[in-house]
């Protein structure tokens, strides 16, 4: 049975999302701890590995950049709540100024305190996001 605090952490991570379909960097870290890390699986130069919540930022503005409508919308497709810990599996779309398509597959795992986003796990095809945003 799904508890306040459940649904609060889901709530919590569904606003997120929203607000990171936007673009807008300020709002998203806005939702985000102080002390916020961000992981990205893989090895890809530039992109892969552990984000302190400005780092973060940056990465987030300057892909939101080449983006020609300034955002990746990510849509949720399924969730599992544990406490503050929520997985969902969610998916992304975003159109780039350089023509391609970025439509990627994710499970994140989020962490909440305090109603913000403390710390996340990023997994993703990366293949995908080197052929669309670091190939030449």
């Amino acid at each position: 049975m799904a508890t306040t605090e459940n649904k609060t952490s889901r709530q919590v991570v569904e606003d997120f999302l929203e607000t990171f379909s936007t673009g807008n960097v300020e709002n998203i870290l806005d939702s985000m701890t102080d002390d916020a890390t961000w992981w990205v699986a893989g090895t890809m130069e530039g992109i892969s590995g552990t984000y302190d919540k400005q780092q973060f930022g940056e990465l987030t503005g300057g892909i939101a950049a080449g983006a020609k409508t300034g955002a990746i919308t990510l849509t949720p497709h399924a969730w599992t709540v544990d406490g503050d810990r929520v997985a969902v599996e969610t998916e992304s779309y975003c159109e780039l100024n350089n023509g391609r398509v970025y439509n990627n597959l994710y499970h994140f795992l989020f962490v909440v305190k305090d109603g913000k986003i403390q710390r996340v796990k990023e997994f993703l095809d990366t293949e995908h996001t080197v052929a669309v945003f670091l190939t030449p």
